[in-house]
């Protein structure tokens, strides 16, 4: 799965020229948390809601509405955003866990997504990563989950399938888990209620079946 399919492309974006004023009313309308800066079409910048936060006139100052107003209307994007270079991005073509371990390692909340040109053509978030482990995962789908406990030898997938196949039960989607120890743990979702047979067919093989959920 790549970032191009998972990222937001209806993007709202602010010229380094635009005023705070002006950045504060795109965030609060698109009910954004960052806004790329752009000259044309190109990324030069980033503005945050924490930014923002910063550079706002705390509520014990002694200036008045229309003074503060003024001193937002007034102060330019350019002078408080991240500058490019300061900026985390990822090209669409990118694999969305590219997408979730930048966002993870830099402890951030989203991601521009920008062409080799510094186009910016979509933005990826948190929320985009966790609809697509529940993509990934099948959580959104009906049947039955089983997690078995298997020794991390070459091939264990691949026997494991073969009992399905056998029993003429699809695998509509599958994910493992490393344990430690040579040890992991399968997660397998697959199309029906009843898997009693299969389970009873993968005790005889040795292969521990941890956890069975119907959905």
């Amino acid at each position: 799965m790549y970032v191009s399919e998972m990222m937001t492309t209806d993007v709202a974006t602010v010229t380094e020229e635009a005023s705070l004023n002006k950045a504060f009313q795109v965030l609060h309308d698109r009910r954004h948390k960052v806004l790329p800066v752009v000259r044309g079409t190109r990324l030069v910048g980033l503005l945050s809601e924490k930014l923002l936060a910063e550079v706002q006139p705390s509520k014990a100052t002694t200036l008045s509405v229309y003074e503060i107003n003024y001193l937002l209307t007034r102060t330019k994007v350019r002078d408080v955003m991240l500058k490019l270079e300061e900026v985390f991005t990822i090209h669409p073509e990118a694999l969305v866990e590219e997408a979730a371990l930048a966002l993870y390692t830099h402890d951030i909340g989203s991601l521009p997504v920008i062409l080799a040109d510094k186009t910016v053509v979509g933005i990826i978030t948190q929320t985009d990563i966790f609809k697509a482990f529940i993509s990934l995962m099948g959580v959104d789908h009906k049947g039955t989950r089983l997690t078995v406990e298997v020794e991390n030898d070459i091939g264990m997938v691949a026997k494991i399938s073969r009992i399905f196949e056998e029993a003429g039960v699809n695998i509509s989607h599958i994910g493992n888990y490393d344990k430690g120890a040579n040890k992991q743990e399968i997660v397998l979702r697959v199309d029906t209620a009843d898997t009693s047979e299969i389970e009873k067919t993968l005790d005889t093989i040795g292969i521990k079946v941890a956890n069975v959920l119907v959905f």
